[in-house]
């Protein structure tokens, strides 16, 4: 698998990204709902990454500067027909890199609180992530978990 910078013009990507947007307001309230569109993803303080398994879109990640010391963990999708594979750790292994890359002290994350984002959730904790309270300007909600992780230089 290829991780590579995107530039989110692809037929690919947008396919990806409406259906993670879907999803996400199938199971959230609409004002528990955080995914960004394609214009909030090329927004400057952030970068967005894609996951290729040969010329397969496997699924995106992005990271978003919060200040020099906190990035975010923005629209984390693994393509349904490449789920169970690795796609979501490599990602997530890649942006903590990046993040620390960036001598970033913190990296956070929200995600929601209901079965759908189970997985989600557990695959966080793997990763040493912890919960945490809101941050950010992300108010107190029952439908989001937040998580954050402190990097060791």
């Amino acid at each position: 698998m290829q991780i590579r910078i995107d530039d989110l013009s692809g037929p690919e990507i947008a396919a990806l990204l409406d259906e993670h947007i879907h999803d996400m307001r199938s199971v959230s309230p609409p004002e528990s709902t955080h995914a960004l569109d394609l214009p909030g993803l090329r927004r400057t303080e952030i970068t967005f990454w894609t996951i290729w398994d040969g010329p397969q879109l496997a699924g995106c990640g992005a990271l978003k500067q919060l200040d020099p010391a906190h990035g975010e963990i923005k629209s984390m999708r693994t393509a349904k027909a490449c789920r169970k594979r690795g796609v979501a750790s490599a990602m997530l292994t890649h942006i903590i890199a990046e993040a620390r890359n960036r001598k970033y002290h913190r990296l956070s994350l929200e995600t929601g609180s209901m079965p759908f984002f189970e997985p989600a959730r557990r695959l966080y904790r793997k990763f040493g992530f912890l919960p945490c309270g809101p941050f950010a300007g992300y108010k107190d909600d029952p439908n989001s978990a937040f998580f954050t992780k402190v990097l060791q230089p």
